[in-house]
């Protein structure tokens, strides 16, 4: 009976899953069929003219994502080398459940927390001194121009990275306990310093659950939506300029869904971003728990 129930649990979770797949694409399909595979590339979204593409929130998700990831992976990084190799052993354990902690803040807490704060500093001090910087730099220049709003791609990215980090981090951690004590200190026995042992011995035997564990962070990141909404600018436009107003998918759904009728093209225009929010989220963390397998002792 144990062994029944078990096997039940699993087949649940299984089917969950396939019906919220089945249920975004059939909702989908009305979309689909109006406009293609234009859908995937258009920029418009007209809810007047009934006209919609998903271009604009698709760039914005992957854009803000990625940028949250360049952001996050150094600086978790750098915790998890102090927390396994450099930290006295007392502190350890109180930095790491601090990090920790970070991940059960809710996701409209972080955005409440951008636009009263980071969005200000971001407006008066951070965009201005880097548009007078580099923003008249020759193709540089343009991922950096036009009025300081604070709201905008790079202010969605670095409350996406606040968000992500304590996942990559408390991973990095993880596995870099992993590694065997005999490896670490026969290195050490050699006369390598801290840092050669992290780079030649940590890091290899640890790099494919390290990639796992950013990959993991990347998928928190793409499907992140209060926080979002608050600091991006929900603007319907693709621009160069990562200091422009922008969409995510996300933040798009759930700024639109509640004035979609049933039946409406528009609710399957939002359907069909939510089912390529799904399989792009799905097809991540899919490649992340294949990354995070067992790894063989390294020889």
């Amino acid at each position: 009976m144990f062994a029944a129930a078990a096997a039940s649990s699993g087949v649940f979770v299984l089917a969950l899953l396939g019906a919220i797949i089945i249920v975004l694409f059939i909702g989908s399909l009305p979309a689909f069929r109006a406009f293609g595979a234009a859908f995937l590339v258009s920029p418009t979204w007209n809810p007047v003219k009934q006209v919609f593409g998903g271009a604009v929130p698709i760039y914005g998700t992957v854009v803000s994502s990625v940028l949250a990831l360049i952001l996050a992976v150094p600086l978790s990084f750098g915790i998890a080398f102090y927390l396994t190799e450099l930290a006295p052993v007392w502190i350890r354990y109180p930095i790491g459940t601090a990090i920790e902690l970070l991940a059960a803040i809710p996701s409209i807490i972080y955005g409440m927390w951008g636009f009263f704060v980071i969005v200000p500093i971001m407006a008066q001090y951070v965009q201005p001194a880097i548009i007078g910087t580099v923003g008249d730099v020759p193709v540089l220049g343009d991922l950096f121009q036009g009025p300081p709003f604070g709201t905008g791609l790079a202010t969605a990215a670095f409350i996406l990275a606040v968000m992500i980090i304590p996942f990559i981090a408390a991973t990095m951690r993880d596995v870099f306990l992993s590694v065997p004590v005999v490896y670490k200190e026969s290195a050490y026995g050699v006369g390598c310093t801290t840092w050669e042992v992290m780079r030649s011995i940590v890091l290899p035997y640890t790099r494919v659950s390290v990639t796992g564990g950013i990959m993991l962070g990347l998928g928190r990141a793409l499907g992140e939506t209060m926080a979002v909404t608050f600091v991006i600018g929900n603007t319907n436009r693709i621009s160069p300029n990562l200091f422009a107003n922008g969409n995510t998918i996300a933040s798009l759904v759930a700024l639109e869904f509640p004035e979609s009728q049933a039946g409406s093209l528009k609710l399957s225009a939002l359907l069909a971003l939510g089912f390529l929010l799904f399989v792009i989220s799905f097809a991540v963390l899919a490649i992340s728990r294949l990354l995070l397998r067992p790894q063989r002792d390294v020889k």
